[in-house]
Formats: structure tokens, C-alpha cells, sequence
């Protein structure tokens, strides 16, 4: 039955305005959602207009793609594993170790760096260290011709990337466990060990299977850092499906590789919201806190959790710093005077993609943050088959591979009815379609927290369903916005993915110029241009944070003064 908020203040037919921006959703979803998905699904299955499967047949059959299939879920499954257990070492560590403060902060900041940096930013540093001049294994231990691509690089660059997502997800899990249950297995003579072994660990499973199903997808979709550490020895179907378009202009022979990935991407989507639907918060009670003082671990458990982590720490800050030094200098390894030429470099010839990604950005972080707020609005507060299939159809461009997204775009958007190939606007849609859905799932997590009551006495007063959601509604769900506008304009500023099938001569990227000069071994103008980017993305992360803070502050003056 529908609630008074959701059928106006009279409890009469449905707000004209709701329906507007229902019908207007469903018009944008459709287009930039599931137009692009079936488009690609259609040429992957027909051929000169008519339905064959002969050519997909031969494409899935051939033993290099299969080769390379089993090279992607090989890799994203070692990557979930080595990822969930730095991720696991880091939130136990926070959480149950006394490091203070200032060592969470520290913490914090490490494990950010990689999640607002370029993809390549992980695997320049790597070639910078262990390459054949790498400071490493040329300067440290002497060695000639040292090779950095193949699996081990590869997998180990990842794991540094992606781990923050692992540790993002299972900290406030870990946090959460009351330590009632934890005492009475002390009571009763258990050893710290056993504790953590049958209390412990069991309680934060789902986490954990959680945080590996995350890193498995986003090893999965990961096109970059193959792209430059994998090597010719271990292909994978993202680069497959890259050199398939611009090496062969094959753009059939692409799309099949991509829906390659489709079934595992599926699968772990599938899984993965199983997981999180079904996790039990049984450990947190009304029966008083449950958290208190916690037993602390045995000291030499803690030297090591905190060498473990300090050790990971200072090798991610090792390799963010030799990136602002390889920026710095002539040549990295070969003349090592210092320069501001690679600045100058970026800010001459690179200065075409900066503009371009910052407009791109700009333009898409408001309306990706708006577009975030509206679907978790609209789906929390309505419980109809319609907005459920809109939740499910909004988070379809996020579960899949960017390669998928992006070749999608790239069939669906190249000839009329709607060709937008070459313009902004392709590029601004595929980054509000595929990472609002941060925005949409924090609405509405703050939603549920939020009694309808408080909307319909609005209603009941006689505001409108705009003035309501704009004065009352979004004022208690500023987070979930500005978490919105953080999560697009990072994607906007370093994602690849997706966007390299869709940039042009008219509009082009930071991160596809990164590539350009990876692929040229420009070094330096590469390490100046990440550097960039992640000075870029902490001053505007700042920014929205205070504007947050100024936001909330203002909202709780007003509310005062209204009272």
C-alpha cells in the first residue's frame, strides 16, 4: 500500500511531479543503461543484421581467448585472496590494537592514496623499482635486465590498489562485534588464540567473503594494469578486448571477449548482494553497550600486526614518493638532475586533457550526485515492483566490467538514432551511469534511518513533493550526496576502463594521455600527470568536505532558529 508520502499530502492519486521524474529516470536508464547492454548483445550475436552464432562460437572456442579467460579469473581470484587478507590485517589492527589516533589517521591516509589515484599510478612506480633501471634491482641489487612484467608484478599491484576496498568493508564489520561474546569464551578458560579462531573470525565471514567477491570484480574489470605489467605471458580479457578494437578494428571480435566476462561478472554481483542482504547484525544488542573495553592482544601479537602493516604502509608511501621523484628529474635511473620539464610537458602539450578532464568532471560530479540522491529517494520511499527493478537496472553498469560499458557505449552511441561518439556528453553519461550507484546505495542506507513521518507532516502542511524533498529530505541525506559528488569526480579524474573507447580528437583524458606516454616510454610527463591528478582530487575531496561540514552546520543553525 502506498504511504501517504508517496500519494501526496491527501492520500489522493500519485504526485504528477513524482511520476515526471519516475518517467524521466526510466528514460535516462533505458537509454544510457540497458540500450548500450543490448546493443552489444546484438552484435555479439548476429552478423550482417541475421542471427548467427558461428562467429561467437569461434571467437569463445579459440584457445588464446580461452587462455586469457583463465588468465582473468586466475588473477582476480589470487588478487581477492592476497587483498582480503592485507584488507583483514589492516581493520584488526585499528580496531583491536591500541596505535593511537595519529596511527589510524596514518592508516587512513595510506590506504586512500590508491583509491584516488590514476590506475597506472601502482604500475609506473613498479617499472620505476623493478624494471631494468629500477632503482631496486639496478641501483640496490645490481641486477641487468631485469623483467617486471608477468604475473607476480601483476598480481602484487593489484593487491596494493584494490586492498582498501577490502579494508573499507571489513572494518566497521570487525568494529561492530561486541566483545560480550569474546568475554564469555574468556571466561570459560579459552586462550586468546582459540578465541579468535571460533568467535572471532566466524563473526566477521560474510565480511570477509564479501570483501573477496569485491576485489575478485574489480581485479576482473581491471584494464590498466595488465595492460602495461601483464606482458606478452599473460593476457587477459580486458587488454584482449582492447587490442581486438584498436589494433584489428574488429568491434564484433571485442564485444564477444567482453561478454566473456559477463557470466563470472554476474556471478560475482549475485553473490556478493546475497552476502550483504543476508549478514546478520546479531552481535549488536539493545542490551547495553557491547563493546566496552576490549582484551587486548598479547604483545608480540601486536609488534607484529603493527610491523605487518607499517612495512605494507611505508612500501605504498615508497612508491607514491618515487613517482613525485621520477616527475621530478630528466630521466628516472638514467639522469637524475632536476627538472620541472615534465610539469612544463603536461601543462603545454598535456593541457588539452587537463581542461578536458576537468570540464568532464565538473560537469559530471553535480549531476552524478544529483542523479544518486533522486533513485535512493525515490527507491527507499516506495516499495512497488517498478522502483526495485530501477534499484536493480541502476547498479548494472557498476557490476560490470568497464570494458563491457565502454565497448557497449561504443556500438550503441556510433550511428543514429543517437550517435553522441566524439562528444563529451558520452563520456559524462558513462561516468554518471556507472558510479552514481555509490550515491544511490548510501540514500538509501541514510533513508531507512529516516521515520516517513518527518515527510509526511510536510506534506500534510501543505509543501509540495519538490519543496518537501528539497527543504526536508535532502538536508538529512547531505552525505549520501557529497559521497555521490566524491565518487564521480574521482572516477571522472582517474578511470579508464570504459572511457578509452570513448574519448576523440575533440575530447580526450589525463588518464588516456598517461597511457599514450606509458605505451611511448615517456616516463616522467606519465609519473608528472598522476602526480597531477592526485594533488587535484585531495584538494577537491577537501573542499567538499568542508562545504559538507558548512552545509550540515548552516541546516542545524536554521532548524535552531526555526524551533
Amino acid at each position: 500500500m502506498a504511504s501517504k508520502a508517496s500519494r501526496g499530502r491527501t492520500g489522493g492519486p500519485p504526485d504528477p511531479l513524482r511520476l515526471l521524474a519516475v518517467g524521466s529516470l526510466w528514460l535516462l536508464i533505458g537509454v544510457f543503461i540497458l540500450y548500450p547492454l543490448t546493443c552489444l548483445l546484438f552484435r555479439a550475436v548476429t552478423d550482417d543484421g541475421a542471427f548467427a552464432l558461428g562467429p561467437l562460437i569461434d571467437v569463445v572456442r579459440d584457445p588464446n581467448h580461452l587462455k586469457a579467460l583463465w588468465n582473468s579469473l586466475m588473477l582476480a581470484g589470487l588478487v581477492g585472496i592476497v587483498g582480503t587478507v592485507a584488507g583483514f590485517l589492516f581493520a584488526f589492527t585499528v580496531e583491536r590494537v591500541g596505535i593511537g589516533r595519529a596511527g589510524r589517521k596514518f592508516l587512513d591516509l595510506v590506504t586512500l592514496l590508491p583509491l584516488i589515484s590514476p590506475p597506472f599510478t601502482t604500475s609506473i612506480a613498479f617499472v620505476f623499482s623493478f624494471g631494468p633501471r629500477g632503482l631496486i634491482t639496478h641501483d640496490l641489487l645490481g641486477m641487468a635486465n631485469a623483467q617486471v612484467y608477468g604475473l607476480r608484478s601483476t598480481l602484487v599491484a593489484e593487491a596494493l590498489t584494490y586492498f582498501p576496498l577490502a579494508y573499507l568493508a571489513l572494518r566497521p564489520i570487525i568494529g561492530q562485534i561486541g566483545n560480550h561474546l569474546e568475554e564469555a569464551a574468556y571466561s570459560l578458560g579459552s586462550s586468546r588464540w582459540r578465541v579468535f579462531r571460533t568467535v572471532t573470525l566466524p563473526l566477521t565471514l560474510p565480511g570477509l567473503a564479501n570483501a573477496f567477491l569485491l576485489l575478485f570484480a574489480a581485479s576482473l574489470a581491471d584494464f590498466a594494469t595488465p595492460l602495461i605489467l601483464a606482458g606478452n605471458s599473460l593476457p587477459v580479457l580486458p587488454t584482449e578486448a582492447y587490442l581486438q578494437i584498436t589494433g584489428m578494428f574488429d568491434l564484433k571480435g571485442g564485444a564477444v571477449l567482453s561478454l566473456m566476462l559477463l557470466v563470472p561478472s554476474a556471478l560475482v554481483y549475485l553473490a556478493q548482494r546475497r552476502l550483504v542482504s543476508g549478514r546478520s547484525y546479531v552481535t549488536v544488542t539493545g542490551k547495553g553497550s557491547s563493546r566496552g573495553e576490549r582484551q587486548a592482544v598479547a604483545p608480540w601479537v601486536r609488534v607484529t600486526l603493527v610491523c605487518a602493516c607499517l612495512a605494507i604502509t611505508l612500501f605504498i608511501a615508497y612508491l607514491y614518493a618515487l613517482l613525485v621523484c621520477a616527475a621530478s628529474v630528466v630521466a628516472f635511473g638514467a639522469n637524475d638532475t632536476p627538472t620541472l620539464t615534465n610539469y612544463r610537458a603536461i601543462f603545454t602539450d598535456g593541457l588539452p586533457a587537463i581542461e578536458d578532464t576537468l570540464i568532464i568532471a565538473l560537469i559530471g560530479m553535480p549531476l552524478g550526485g544529483l542523479y544518486g540522491v533522486v533513485v535512493g529517494y525515490l527507491v527507499s520511499r516506495s516499495k512497488s515492483w517498478g522502483m526495485r527493478a530501477m534499484e536493480f537496472v541502476t547498479m548494472i553498469n557498476y557490476a560490470l566490467p568497464g570494458t563491457i560499458v565502454g565497448i557497449g557505449y561504443l556500438v550503441a552511441f556510433n550511428d543514429q538514432p543517437i550517435a553522441l561518439t566524439g562528444t563529451a556528453t558520452i563520456i559524462i553519461a558513462c561516468y554518471i551511469f556507472r558510479y552514481s550507484p555509490a550515491g544511490i546505495r548510501t540514500s538509501i542506507a541514510l533513508l531507512q534511518q529516516i521515520d516517513r513521518s518527518i515527510e509526511e507532516a510536510s506534506l500534510s502542511l501543505g509543501a509540495s513533493s519538490v519543496t518537501t524533498f528539497r527543504r526536508v529530505m535532502l538536508p538529512l541525506i547531505l552525505p549520501a550526496f557529497f559521497t555521490g559528488l566524491q565518487v564521480v569526480f574521482i572516477r571522472s579524474m582517474t578511470a579508464i576502463s570504459a572511457t578509452i573507447f570513448l574519448v576523440s580528437i575533440n575530447w580526450t583524458l589525463i588518464t588516456v594521455r598517461i597511457l599514450e606516454n606509458m605505451t611511448e616510454l615517456s616516463l616522467g610527463p606519465a609519473a608528472a600527470f598522476s602526480v597531477f591528478v592526485i594533488a587535484i582530487v585531495l584538494v577537491v575531496m577537501s573542499l567538499l568536505d568542508w562545504a559538507m561540514k558548512h552545509m550540515i552546520q548552516a541546516e542545524l543553525r536554521r532548524s535552531r532558529e526555526t524551533h
